[in-house]
């Protein structure tokens, strides 16, 4: 209601075309590589199924790139990553939610299979976490305007790492309080982040094209989720190993977190506010 309100419509596209073969082309593509993913840790990664799986993601990757770059009206207009921080953000955006969503879906696996609580209890063990986005997103922007958004975006990514890093002791019979702050870590770094992410995206393409730039974000963060969901399940999913499993999940994590706040920081335009060469 708020938004329809107070947002004004930046541009009107009522004869634009349903790109019906880049979607096509782009759900495949996901698909393949999420299954691939998934059964890579049950199969094995040689199993033909996987390999299979693998190959299709490259096939329709190809088909879509090729498709996206012929179509008169793209899903996809790909010379929107000809701009360094379009490109660097939404890059950012799909790391940020492989690490962080692909945690959570363990973690509520692990607080229901390893501790035994109820789906219920499950939810209110997530609420701190959850409970820290609202307020550090509101701070967020006042940070970004002191020290830039480059350097508040890579400080989320490392506050999150760390998060991850620190939860590296948690065991099978590791207590709820002695957990809960380093859940809230790594969803204050996510808080920190996506405001400055969302709006230097936006920031980087001329305002009629701010639609399709939004989509874009939203599509590659749910593409990070889709994989995070995927690869951290195939870990866990391992018989006996959900433990080790986890703990992999926590590394990959804090890496992925720490290639992203790299990416931004010395991908970012010297001369842009809050950056400069180290």
């Amino acid at each position: 209601m708020a938004g329809w309100r107070f947002a004004g419509e930046t541009t009107r596209s009522p004869d634009r075309e349903i790109d019906l073969s880049g979607q096509i082309t782009a759900i495949a593509a996901l698909g393949s590589l999420a299954g691939a993913i998934i059964e890579g840790g049950s199969l094995g990664w040689h199993d033909p199924f996987v390999i299979a799986g693998f190959a299709a993601f490259a096939i329709f990757t190809v088909l879509f790139v090729w498709r996206e770059a012929r179509a008169p009206q793209p899903m996809l207009p790909l010379s929107l990553f000809r701009h360094r921080m379009f490109a660097l953000t939404s890059l950012v955006g799909l790391l940020v939610n492989v690490a962080i969503y692909g945690l959570i879906f363990v973690l509520s696996l692990y607080f229901q299979q390893v501790n035994g609580l109820s789906p219920f209890a499950t939810g209110l063990a997530f609420v701190p976490m959850m409970g820290a986005v609202l307020p550090v997103n509101l701070i967020a922007p006042r940070i970004a305007e002191r020290i830039g958004a480059p350097a508040t975006m890579a400080a989320g990514a490392v506050l999150s790492a760390v998060g991850c890093l620190a939860a590296l002791g948690v065991e099978a019979d590791t207590s709820y309080g002695a957990i809960c702050m380093q859940l809230i870590a790594m969803s204050t770094g996510l808080g920190l982040l996506v405001p400055p992410l969302t709006s230097t995206l936006l920031g980087s393409v001329e305002k009629s094209r701010s639609g399709i730039a939004a989509g874009v974000l939203n599509a590659t963060r749910q593409t990070g989720s889709v994989l995070g969901v995927a690869l951290f399940g195939s870990l866990v999913g391992q018989s006996g190993a959900f433990m080790t499993g986890l703990h992999a999940s926590l590394i990959i994590s804090a890496g992925v977190l720490l290639a992203a706040a790299a990416a931004i920081w010395w991908g970012s335009p010297i001369d842009m506010p809050g950056h400069e060469e180290s």
